[in-house]
């Protein structure tokens, strides 16, 4: 596929890494010349240095021969008007822009982006996807990742493995036979800064991050097994009142029986954030400041969730909330060498916007069957979910005879919406959406199994 990609940032260069990858044609547009520099020598692309909405450029980056293009500057206007541009004069099939101004994502101006207006066919809003990963947290306590597959029968769930787990030196084909009824397959391990998919011999150990798949109304009885279920959130405080702030703090003004107190330090961002929130305590004040933090009472909050445009800032606040007692912390952080500072800094979870952005973006771009997509690690694995058709090279095989090879593990299949654990034995039959977990390394052969004709593109 023949993929241009409008900007070389972070969102830009992840794309760029993993569509290259996987064989694509990919060029990159960015008026950045030392971006575009950095992005053609580290990866397999091209680049082209001018603006990414300018008919001219598009024309030099091929865009009369290109099948996708993905308008991911940080301008909205330029993603917006790029897109009509491919749309208008090109014809390009599939439009997909990055949108953070929310006011563009109101409901009531859907018809913007009908065919006869702006045909953007994929709207991405990265304030919307980390607030809904936030909030998925929050609603099932005890997981660091909560991901929802299968129209949400099915979650994928990180848990952090402590010495009290039961389980631990437990090879994980033994796990099945010790709770019964349970659907719970391991797919994943992250040890020592690598993950991998497990084999059935392979016991979890204290400090390892497991991932799990299981059906939705099992995920509380396994984060129970596991030890690691918490009680929901009842008093929560947000550090930054952004978009994904007050996205986050609305969203749980919703909640019964939850408070919810906002620390901002920026005047007119407080005020808007009063203006726009009715039962959230706002307070004008730097939250590096322990008097702040203490009269927005994180010394009883359940969870502190630190969203500032600065990763310092984001960093010190949950420090300094869990020094002041708050049970957990949350920190949304951009900068790779700011995640792995994560465990030393006694941080529960942290957002990395761009791969929430970059799985968002992979879920449409993906050829074949490829329903779902969610990233983790940087990039050194992804969950998928695909659906079995009747051209798929494993319908009518079982998942021995499918042979997916290493550095894949299957947690779950969905058959006519009922969740079935797997098993070597079981046959896949066309239209079964079969969730899995994959290695970096085998996701160019995991991706030619779901693959179809490029007719439906």
């Amino acid at each position: 596929m023949r993929v241009i990609i409008c900007g070389a940032g972070r969102v830009g260069y992840g794309l760029a890494s993993r569509l290259a990858i996987e064989n694509n044609t990919v060029t990159v547009v960015d008026t950045n010349p030392d971006l575009i520099r950095n992005i053609t020598t580290d990866l397999d692309v091209r680049g082209v240095i001018g603006h990414g909405s300018h008919p001219d450029v598009l024309v030099r980056a091929g865009i009369e021969n290109t099948d996708m293009i993905i308008a991911v500057t940080y301008a909205d206007e330029v993603n917006m008007v790029a897109c009509q541009i491919a749309h208008s004069l090109f014809d390009v099939p599939t439009k997909v822009a990055r949108v953070r101004a929310q006011s563009y994502l109101m409901a009531r101006y859907n018809d913007l982006y009908s065919r006869e207006n702006m045909p953007i066919d994929i709207i991405i809003s990265p304030e919307v996807e980390i607030g809904k990963a936030i909030l998925r947290r929050l609603s099932t306590p005890g997981a660091f990742n909560v991901v929802p597959f299968g129209d949400g029968a099915v979650q994928f769930l990180g848990v952090r493995i402590g010495e009290d787990c039961p389980i631990i030196e437990t090879p994980i084909r033994q796990i099945p036979d010790l709770f019964t009824g349970l659907h719970a397959a391991i797919v994943g391990i992250r040890r020592e800064g690598q993950v991998f998919a497990p084999n059935l011999d392979d016991p979890l150990e204290v400090g390892d991050d497991a991932y799990f798949v299981t059906k939705a109304e099992h995920a509380t009885r396994l984060l129970e097994v596991v030890g690691t279920r918490e009680t929901r959130a009842r008093h929560v405080v947000i550090i930054g009142g952004g978009s994904i702030g007050r996205y986050v703090a609305e969203a749980l003004e919703d909640q019964s029986g939850v408070r919810v107190r906002m620390i901002e330090a920026d005047k007119e961002q407080a005020e808007l954030a009063a203006a726009t929130l009715t039962r959230t305590v706002i307070l004008h004040g730097d939250a590096m400041d322990s008097a702040v933090q203490d009269e927005a009472g994180v010394n009883t909050a359940d969870v502190v969730i630190a969203l500032t445009n600065d990763d310092k800032i984001n960093i010190l606040s949950s420090v300094l909330a869990k020094r002041l007692g708050a049970s957990n912390t949350i920190a949304l952080l951009n900068e790779r060498s700011m995640q792995e500072l994560q465990r030393d800094l006694n941080i529960d979870m942290v957002i990395d916007p761009r791969a929430s952005t970059v799985s968002s973006i992979l879920r449409h771009v993906r050829r074949g069957r490829i329903l779902d997509v969610y990233t983790l690690s940087q990039g050194q694995a992804e969950v998928l979910e695909g659906e079995v058709l009747e051209t798929s090279t494993f319908a009518g095989k079982t998942l021995r005879e499918a042979a997916l090879g290493d550095g894949v593990a299957i947690g779950a299949i969905i058959r006519d919406g009922t969740v079935m654990m797997p098993d070597q034995s079981q046959i896949l039959t066309p239209g079964d959406r079969v969730v899995l977990m994959a290695e970096k390394d085998a996701l160019k052969d995991i991706e030619k199994l779901f693959r179809v004709g490029v007719e439906l593109y």
